[in-house]
């Protein structure tokens, strides 16, 4: 086929030998089967941003860094410019995100290169060498949700132990191949500690698998992983060895206000007698 003109780039760089068809639109990207390197694998071209409908949230961008003080404050003025620039940091969440994750051991993607908009990565395939089906295209049987579910709390937590969250997890972003389920579209992804909404998204990232699972597992439904999952990273003990219940136990105790002001108000009075002291 003809090759698109935001790959033609990677082909002038011998980054990509052929275009081979087109595998999927979407709103916010358009995703190519190419030839790399002796290697059949995909491209993803995201969408100019004013082509696109896809209106990304505030509660996303927070914690996320940009080169310099232009930068953001253009982004803040929500300029032709600083749009550009959001785009720019839209994008590079989820190469970082990719490369961190793939690193880290999470079933997501191989990145190879990230060039002018133009993401080259691995294609997930099935048993066949077809492109991978996505999970919501499957009909399980009880067995088989419990299993992948289970595969994917496991991923959930080797992401949050790298400390990210995926921020939009559900069956239509999870690609199956002949080994299980493979994580897919990050660029919404946040940093776990710099992102005040983390904990937020990850009990929804995770209600969201027991829904869909639940479907064919319905004692599924009744798992509280998510708090389970938060706490555990909060408290410092999260592993990706873990061994998780589904339970989750809310904290019922009260804090002693008295004590508390008590403790508030000797200090205080400790403070004030020692600066009579050094007075005298």
């Amino acid at each position: 086929m003809k090759t698109p003109k935001s790959i033609e780039p990677l082909v002038r760089d011998g980054l990509v030998d052929e275009v081979l068809r087109p595998l999927k639109s979407g709103k916010e990207a358009a995703v190519y089967v190419v030839l790399s390197e002796g290697e059949i694998r995909c491209a993803k071209v995201y969408k100019d941003v004013n082509q696109r409908g896809f209106h990304k949230q505030a509660q996303y961008q927070e914690g996320r860094k940009v080169r310099n003080s232009r930068q953001a404050r253009a982004m803040e003025k929500n300029s032709r410019f600083g749009r550009q620039q959001q785009e720019e940091v839209w994008q590079n969440a989820e190469v970082d995100a990719l490369y961190r994750l793939a690193a880290a051991g999470v079933r997501v993607p191989q990145p190879y290169n990230f060039v002018e908009g133009v993401l080259l990565m691995e294609l997930v395939t099935d048993e066949h060498g077809n492109a991978a089906p996505r999970l919501n295209d499957l009909e399980l049987s009880r067995e088989q949700a419990l299993e992948y579910h289970g595969l994917l709390i496991k991923e959930v937590v080797r992401m949050l132990c790298a400390g990210l969250v995926h921020g939009d997890l559900s069956e239509y972003n999870i690609l199956v191949d002949a080994n299980g389920p493979v994580i897919i579209d990050l660029p919404q992804a946040v940093d776990a500690a710099a992102n005040n909404n983390a904990a937020r998204m990850l009990e929804r990232d995770v209600d969201n698998l027991a829904d869909y699972f639940g479907r064919f597992a319905p004692e599924l439904l009744k798992t509280e992983y998510g708090k389970e999952i938060w706490k555990l990273y909060e408290s410092g003990d999260l592993t990706p060895q873990v061994e998780l219940t589904g339970r989750f136990k809310a904290s019922n105790k009260i804090a002693d206000v008295r004590s508390i002001m008590r403790e508030i108000n000797d200090a205080r009075d400790e403070a004030i007698q020692r600066r009579y002291e050094h007075e005298d």
